[in-house]
């Protein structure tokens, strides 16, 4: 897709998108019975997922500079969207709002151009959710960056519907529901009924697994739990890498589960 269409930005959003998941799976901890990333350290090959998401969004801006249209406003918020979870995950919350905020404004922009344009409730679902999820610190920090704000219900809301109605951004706005409910909310078994059609229509994907199974573990299914863990163990990987460090996850998980690694 870059090949053939060298100015347009999704070929670029979507290895970006590729990149990102990789990088989730490498920053991965099992804690608190949940695996997910909370944190990493800055490392020099962060640099090509963010040169990624720069190049995408300047190719967007260059379009919009020409005309505007609500596509190109979404993957110009998609790129500034991509760019500040990786900010965030590194702990670098000015770049993080910063991203943020212009991810949101173009976001807006789409969805006002083109009220039918559902992929773009994944950024804004996102936004809404976590800005509503800060410390009474972080709030009054974001009250004096002017940072807007924004609901967790309004955020539930937007992820569900770029669940139900978008077209590219389907089953990520699935995942992070699942998670935020799981991580922030504690509806595990909303979570579950979430997360469930995503992991029986890519049954082999290690992450969707080991999510699902963290939350068979906090409702006490043990064997459904394991089931999962075991599963994620032996799926495919894209590197070595990530299969090493989702192997680690499944043996803690299964660990935290009361049972040996390999016990069947």
């Amino acid at each position: 897709m870059q090949k053939a269409q060298p100015s347009h930005p999704l070929g670029f959003l979507l290895e970006g998108e590729a990149r990102w998941w990789e990088i989730w799976c490498l920053a991965g901890e099992y804690k608190y019975g949940m695996t997910m990333p909370r944190h990493k350290d800055k490392q020099a090959s962060d640099q090509a997922y963010l040169d990624l998401t720069t190049k995408a969004e300047s190719l967007a801006l260059a379009s919009l500079a020409q005309q505007e249209t609500a596509e190109m406003h979404f993957y110009a918020g998609m790129a500034e969207a991509q760019a500040s979870r990786m900010y965030s995950l590194r702990g670098e919350n000015r770049a993080t709002a910063r991203e943020g905020v212009r991810g949101r404004d173009h976001l807006l922009r789409a969805v006002a151009l083109d009220s039918s344009l559902y992929d773009a409730d994944l950024g804004l679902g996102l936004y809404n959710y976590y800005v509503d999820t800060l410390s009474t610190i972080a709030r009054v920090l974001r009250f004096f960056m002017g940072i807007p704000g924004g609901t967790k219900e309004e955020g539930i809301r937007q992820l569900r519907q770029a669940m139900e109605r978008g077209q590219i951004t389907s089953a990520e706005a699935r995942f992070y529901l699942a998670i935020n409910l799981h991580n922030y909310d504690q509806k595990y078994e909303e979570a579950l009924r979430v997360i469930t059609p995503l992991v029986e229509k890519y049954p082999e994907n290690p992450i969707f697994l080991l999510a699902r199974g963290d939350l068979y573990g906090k409702l006490g299914r043990k064997e459904l739990a394991m089931a999962d863990y075991q599963a994620a163990e032996k799926g495919p990987f894209c590197s070595l890498e990530c299969r090493q460090k989702i192997q680690q996850l499944a043996r803690e998980a299964i660990t935290a589960q009361g049972a040996r690694p390999g016990a069947k």
